[in-house]
């Protein structure tokens, strides 16, 4: 399971490969994405069918969770089982979106130090 991830990829470069709405965008390319940050996310159009680039915050919050804080424990699910699970198996059905990402990886732990 990743814990941070890249996207280096220039905002022009995003729109030809995915064939995206060229509304302008806050994107920049980022090297540590890390959960519960807002990171860049395809989402679909409203309607227009469209494409377009948006902002998420990466992390999910349970529907039955009390507060916002739990989102960035839920980052990711397991392909196996994701459609089993109750936090992700209504979400998978219908709230979908494409995170670009060119690299991911774990930070590696030499005693307390990251």
């Amino acid at each position: 399971m990743c814990g941070r991830y890249t996207v280096t990829v220039s905002f022009e470069e995003l729109v030809l490969h995915f064939m995206l709405d060229r509304r302008p965008s806050a994107y920049q390319p980022r090297y540590n994405a890390a959960p519960g940050q807002w990171i860049p996310a395809m989402i679909g159009g409203a309607g227009d069918g469209a494409n377009r680039l948006g902002e998420l915050r990466w992390g999910l919050v349970p529907s039955w969770a009390q507060d916002d804080k739990s989102g960035a424990h839920m980052m990711n699910a397991r392909a196996e089982t994701a459609a089993e699970k109750p936090a992700f198996r209504n979400l998978l059905k219908r709230k979908r979106c494409l995170i670009p990402a060119d690299g991911f990886y774990e930070w590696k732990r030499i005693g307390s130090q990251k």
